[in-house]
C-alpha cells in the first residue's frame, strides 16, 4: 500500500468525515443483487456512509478502513464496529454475498491490485457481487493532496481483473464526481459476480 496516501487520510480523518459525500446512487442497485440479509464487506469505508444504508437495509456488514483514526469515527457515526484493516489483510474464504469497495482501491498501487482483487474474489461466496470505482486514467500518479491513484483504463483494468480471478462483468458505467481537492474525477463503476469455476 501506498503509505504517504494512508497517512494523508490518518491525519485528515475528521476532516474528510466531515466532506464525505451523500451515498453513491449506485449502492441501491448493488444492494438488489445480494439475498436479503446477507453479508456484505466494505472496503475503504470513509465516514460510514454507505455502511449505514446497508445495515439500515438489514444486510450484516463488516465495515472497515485503512486509517485506524477514519474506523473509529465511522465506528461512533454508525454505533457499530469498524475495523482498521488494510487492504492487503484481506484474509477471508467465501465468507460474503458482497463487498463493496467505492473511490478507495484507486489508491492501490499498479503492481499490487491483481493481488488484493485476487484477495477479494476468495472472499467472495460463490456467485458473489463486488462494486469497485476507480478514477480514469492511462498511468498512475499523485492528486495535488500528494494521494497516489493507479488513474486506470477499462482496458487495463479488465486485464487486472481477469488475472485476479473468474468474473463475469454485470455492468460498466462512467460518471463524474467533484473529488476532496475539489478537482473533477473521471470515475469508472464495475460490478462483476464471481464466475463459478
Amino acid at each position: 500500500m501506498d503509505e504517504k496516501t494512508l497517512q494523508f487520510y490518518r491525519s485528515n480523518a475528521q476532516s474528510y468525515a466531515d466532506w464525505a459525500k451523500a451515498p453513491s446512487t449506485r449502492l441501491r442497485s448493488f444492494l438488489a443483487l445480494l439475498p436479503p440479509g446477507g453479508a456484505i464487506l466494505e472496503l475503504g469505508c470513509g465516514a460510514g456512509n454507505h455502511s449505514a444504508v446497508m445495515l439500515e437495509a438489514g444486510f450484516a456488514v463488516r465495515a472497515t478502513d485503512g486509517s485506524p483514526e477514519m474506523a473509529e469515527i465511522a465506528s461512533r457515526r454508525l454505533g457499530h464496529p469498524v475495523e482498521a484493516m488494510r487492504f492487503d489483510e484481506l484474509d477471508s474464504q467465501r465468507a460474503y454475498d458482497g463487498v463493496w469497495a467505492s473511490a478507495c482501491l484507486l489508491h492501490v498501487p499498479r503492481d499490487e491490485l491483481a493481488g488484493v482483487l485476487g484477495r477479494i474474489h476468495r472472499a467472495l461466496k460463490p456467485s458473489g457481487v463486488f462494486f469497485g470505482s476507480y478514477k480514469m486514467g492511462e498511468s498512475d500518479g499523485r492528486d495535488s493532496l500528494g494521494r497516489y491513484y493507479n488513474y486506470a483504463s477499462p482496458e487495463w483494468l479488465e486485464a487486472t481483473y481477469a488475472s485476479a480471478g473468474p468474473w463475469t462483468m454485470l455492468s460498466s458505467e462512467t460518471s463524474v464526481i467533484q473529488s476532496f481537492d475539489e478537482t473533477p474525477a473521471n470515475m469508472l463503476n464495475l460490478v462483476v459476480r464471481k464466475a463459478v469455476a
